[in-house]
C-alpha cells in the first residue's frame, strides 16, 4: 500500500469492496428484482467511471475505445443475466478484472517513472551565494554567468563552472550510471547534476541554469516520450482501425446468425446465445493490452537506458539505434582523451627541460591544445615578461624572443622558411620542430591520449553485431592510421574539413556496405552536421560541446565510448520486447476471439484474453527497465 498514490489506493478500495460485494451475492438466498438491484451496486462501484468515460465517448463523437467496449459488453451481460433469470457474477467480474488490470497497469507505469525520477533527481533546488560572511539560498535561474556559488557536502552542484577554489569527490551516479566517485580540485571544471560527497567547494559559473547540464538533461528525458516510434504509430493506426472493425463484427455475430436460422432453416433464432459470443467477442478484442504495453516498453527502455547514463531524447532513436549496422567516430575527444601530452624529444642540442621552457614560454601567449601540452610539461608558472617580440606565422608556427633569444617553435614548414633543415621523426604525433639562435635544436613529440576503453568499445560493437566501424578526423594520415589501427577500426580517413564530414558520411550512406542503420559518434562543434546527417546521432555529453549535444539523437553523459555497444543493447533487448508484446496480444487475441465466435470461449476466458493478457504484457514491459547484466 505505501507504494501506491491516492488514486491508486482508491481503486484498490474498490476493488477489494466491489469483490466482497460479489462473492457475498453470489451465495446468498436471494431472488428476483432484489437479487438484481443488489447486484447493481458492485457493478457500480468498480464500473461508474468507465461508464462515465464511455458516455463522454459517446457525447463527443469518439466512441470507439475500451471504455465503450466494457461497457457495452458488461451491460449487455447484465441484460442477459436478467432476461434468463441467470448469474450476474460474469458481468461484474469481467469490469473487476479488468479494474484490476489498470490498477497494475497504473501501477507499472508509475514504477518506471518513479525510477526514471528518483534516477534523474538532479534538479537542484537552490543555490548558496556567500554575502557578509553567510550562506544565502538563490533561486538557480536568478544566478548569472561568472558569478562565485559555494557547494556543501551532500549538496548537489546546481550550475556548471569551474572550481575556484576547495577540493572534493563527487557521486555522478545520475549522470553517468558510475558508481565509483571523481576527485576534482581547484581549476577543474564541474557540471551540474553531481552531488558534492566530502569538501566545500567554491565555484564560478560558466554558464547560466537554463543552459546547464541539469536543465539539458531534464528536458531531453521530459520530452522523450513525444518522439514516437514506427511500433508506436503501428499501434495508434492499428486501434483505431481495429476497434470499430471489431464493434461491428461484433454486431454482426450477435444479429446475423439468429436471422438466417430464421430465415433459412426455421429453426429458433437464440438471440440470447448469439448475444452472449458478441459480448464475449467485444470483451476479447479490447486492444488495451496493446496500447498501454507498447509505449510503456519505450518508456521503460528510454528509463533503463538513462539509468546507464545513456540519454536517448525519444522512442524513435531507440527503435533507430536498434538496428545499427556500422559505427562511424570521430577521433579527438571520441576515441581519444583531446588531451595532448609531451611524450617524446629527439634530436636535442640542450637539455629536455630547458627545451621544453623555451617552447612553453614562446607558445604563452596561445590557446591551441598544443600550446596548453607544452605548457603543462613544462609545470610551472610562466613568466611573460621573458617574451617579447611574437610573431606569429600561420600555418608554420611561431617566432619569438625569450630571455633575448631567438626562438622559433613550429612545424617543418617554419623550419625550411627560416632555412633550416628539420630532422624528420620515425614517432607518431605531432611534431614540434625547434630552433634556437638560428640553429636547429631539437623536436617535441606530442600525441592525444587514447582513452582506456576504446580499443574494448570497438571488441565490444563487434560482438554486438555491428558490421563495420570507421574513423574520420581532420589528424594527418599518420597519426589517424596508427590509431585506428591500435583500436582495430575498420576503415579510416584523415585530413578532413568539417564539410568533408558530411560527405564522406552521405557516401557511406550512399553506398551501403553494411546491414542497418549508420550512427556517428562525435563530440565537437565541428561534429553537429555529421551527427544532425546520420541515421542516428551519438554525443559525448561530459566534455561535448553544447551543438553537438543539441544535434545528437543519444547522448552519452560520461563520454565512455564502452556505452556505445551498451545502448545498442538496450535498444535491442527493447525492441525484443515490443515485438513479443505485439506477437503474444495479437495472437492470443486471435485464437480468443474465433473460440468466442463459434461459442467455444465463455466470458472467464474473455477476461483472460483482455485483462491476462495485458497484465502478462505490461509485466514483459517493464523488463526493459533493468539493463545491468546486458
Amino acid at each position: 500500500m505505501g507504494n501506491l498514490n491516492k488514486k491508486q489506493k482508491k481503486m484498490l478500495a474498490r476493488i477489494l469492496i466491489a469483490a466482497a460485494l460479489m462473492i457475498g451475492l453470489h451465495f446468498a438466498p436471494i431472488e428476483g428484482g432484489i437479487r438484481f438491484a443488489l447486484y447493481l451496486i458492485p457493478y457500480i462501484v468498480i464500473g461508474y467511471d468507465i461508464l462515465i468515460k464511455a458516455a463522454k465517448g459517446v457525447k463527443n463523437r469518439q466512441v470507439f475505445d475500451e471504455n465503450f467496449l466494457m461497457a457495452v459488453a458488461t451491460i449487455g451481460a447484465m441484460a442477459i443475466a436478467v432476461y434468463e433469470d441467470g448469474d450476474y457474477t460474469e458481468a461484474i467480474a469481467v469490469m473487476l478484472f479488468y479494474q484490476i488490470g489498470e490498477l497494475f497497469q497504473s501501477y507499472a507505469v508509475g514504477k518506471s517513472r518513479r525510477n526514471i525520477s528518483e534516477l534523474m533527481d538532479i534538479r537542484p533546488d537552490y543555490a548558496n551565494v556567500e554575502q557578509d560572511g553567510k550562506l544565502i539560498r538563490t533561486d538557480p535561474d536568478e544566478i548569472t554567468v561568472g558569478s562565485v556559488i559555494v557547494v556543501q557536502p551532500g549538496e548537489k552542484v546546481p550550475i556548471d563552472g569551474v572550481i575556484t577554489e576547495g577540493a572534493s569527490s563527487l557521486n555522478t551516479s545520475a549522470l553517468t550510471g558510475e558508481s565509483l566517485p571523481r576527485e576534482v580540485k581547484e581549476g577543474d571544471e564541474i557540471i551540474s547534476g553531481c552531488i558534492n560527497m566530502t569538501g566545500v567547494l567554491k565555484i564560478r559559473t560558466t554558464k547560466e541554469f537554463g543552459e546547464s547540464t541539469v536543465s539539458k538533461i531534464l528536458d531531453l528525458v521530459e520530452n522523450a516520450s513525444s518522439r514516437k516510434s514506427r511500433s508506436e504509430d503501428f499501434i495508434a493506426k492499428f486501434a483505431k482501425v481495429y476497434t470499430p472493425l471489431v464493434c461491428y463484427s461484433a454486431l454482426a455475430l450477435a444479429v446475423l446468425p439468429p436471422l438466417v436460422r430464421m430465415a433459412g432453416l426455421g429453426l429458433s433464432p437464440d438471440w440470447g446465445v448469439w448475444v452472449y459470443r458478441a459480448l464475449t467477442f467485444l470483451v476479447i478484442s479490447c486492444p488495451c493490452d496493446l496500447v498501454i504495453s507498447i509505449p510503456l516498453s519505450f518508456f521503460a527502455g528510454i528509463g533503463g537506458a538513462s539509468k546507464e547514463g545513456v540519454l536517448v531524447k525519444g522512442s524513435n532513436y531507440l527503435e533507430t539505434l536498434s538496428k545499427t549496422g556500422c559505427v562511424v567516430f570521430d577521433k579527438t575527444g571520441t576515441l581519444t582523451q583531446g588531451v595532448f601530452e609531451v611524450n617524446g624529444i629527439h634530436h636535442n642540442t640542450m637539455e629536455e627541460a630547458r627545451l621544453i621552457e623555451y617552447a612553453a614560454l614562446a607558445e604563452s601567449a596561445s590557446s591551441h591544445p598544443i600550446s596548453k601540452s607544452l605548457q603543462k610539461a613544462y609545470g610551472r608558472e610562466l613568466d611573460r615578461s621573458r617574451v617579447s617580440d611574437v610573431q606569429e606565422i600561420s600555418g608554420n608556427g611561431i617566432l619569438a624572443k625569450v630571455d633575448g633569444r631567438q626562438i622559433a617553435v613550429g612545424n617543418d614548414k617554419l623550419m625550411r622558411h627560416l632555412g633550416i633543415e628539420p630532422v624528420n621523426c620515425h614517432k607518431v604525433g605531432t611534431i614540434i620542430h625547434m630552433a634556437v639562435d638560428g640553429a636547429y635544436a631539437g623536436h617535441i613529440v606530442i600525441a592525444d591520449v587514447v582513452k582506456p576503453q576504446a580499443r574494448k568499445a570497438v571488441e565490444a560493437l563487434k560482438r554486438a553485431g555491428v558490421e563495420k566501424t570507421v574513423m574520420l578526423t581532420g589528424d594527418i594520415r599518420t597519426v589517424a592510421e596508427q590509431v585506428a589501427s591500435s583500436l582495430g577500426i575498420d576503415e579510416v580517413y584523415s585530413e578532413l574539413l568539417p564539410g568533408d564530414k558530411v560527405s564522406k558520411v552521405e557516401e557511406l550512406l550512399k553506398n551501403k556496405a553494411y546491414k542497418g542503420k549508420l550512427a556517428f559518434v562525435g563530440d565537437g562543434i565541428n561534429d553537429a552536421p555529421v551527427l544532425s546527417r546520420a541515421d542516428i546521432g551519438i554525443a559525448m555529453g561530459a566534455m561535448g560541446s553544447d551543438a553537438a549535444i543539441e544535434a545528437a539523437d543519444v547522448v552519452l553523459m560520461d563520454d565512455d565510448p564502452m556505452k556505445i555497444a551498451k545502448a545498442i543493447k538496450i535498444s535491442r533487448k527493447c525492441l525484443r520486447i515490443v515485438y513479443e508484446n505485439i506477437t503474444f496480444a495479437i495472437g492470443v487475441k486471435a485464437v480468443c476471439l474465433i473460440l468466442g465466435a463459434v461459442g467455444i470461449a465463455n466470458m472467464w476466458l474473455a477476461i483472460f484474453a483482455d485483462v491476462g493478457v495485458m497484465v502478462i504484457a505490461v509485466v514483459n514491459a517493464v523488463r526493459a527497465l533493468f539493463v545491468k547484466n546486458l
